[in-house]
């Protein structure tokens, strides 16, 4: 474990609950601690400000954010720069399609059909309004369907099913010795985070 802190931003809640839930206990042992940031919500001045202050102390971070519209990742990496300017970007992390491609690639097929739902086989171009078109209806909310995927959460399935999510695992080396990535089932995730600190916005470490 290094003395450094490690500083997540996300861009908004179903990012920081994801985070939580699947990536911080695969994570947390190597620092410190780890701590969720939502930035969308911020100023740019006041993201600028904090990751300055953050490269100051030798602390590590990750920003997260979505391709949405973008041609490719190489050119969301350039906006969020451009938004940005202090940003580097090797710790810009982008999703493809959107976060909600993360969650439905998690699903195993025996769950997703516990759960009444027929992902595709593959996620990379699922989006948020396709997602949320599949939610089965016997789920009140949409937070209470995207917690029970998150219970279930298959890391070899996401990363069969998702092309970013498994470039992810791979360069944060997070994929455990011996893992068969093509054809397991196992390992589930998910758990509550070690040593982790959710902030929303009303005020950031350092300031």
């Amino acid at each position: 474990m290094t003395e450094r802190r490690l500083y997540i931003l996300v861009e908004g809640n179903d990012d920081e609950r994801f985070f939580g839930r699947i990536i911080l206990p695969l994570i947390a042992h190597r620092y410190r601690s780890v701590r969720l940031i939502k930035y969308a919500c911020l100023k740019r001045a006041r993201v600028c400000k904090f990751v300055q202050s953050i490269r100051r102390t030798g602390d590590e971070y990750l920003l997260v954010t979505d391709i949405d519209q973008a041609p490719g990742v190489k050119a969301k990496k350039q906006m969020i720069i451009e938004r940005f300017c202090v940003v580097h970007p090797a710790t810009v992390v982008v999703i493809i399609q959107e976060i909600e491609s993360w969650y439905l690639a998690g699903l195993e097929d025996p769950d997703a059909a516990i759960l009444g739902v027929n992902p595709p086989a593959t996620t990379d171009h699922v989006t948020k309004e396709e997602f949320n078109r599949m939610i089965p209806p016997q789920y009140a909310s949409r937070i209470a369907y995207m917690l029970e995927i998150l219970s279930r959460f298959s890391l070899p399935a996401a990363c069969r099913k998702n092309r970013s999510f498994r470039y992810f695992m791979d360069r944060e080396h997070l994929v455990p010795a011996g893992w068969a990535h093509e054809g397991s089932a196992g390992e589930k995730a998910g758990g509550p985070p070690h040593d982790a600190t959710f902030y929303h916005g009303e005020h950031l470490p350092n300031e």
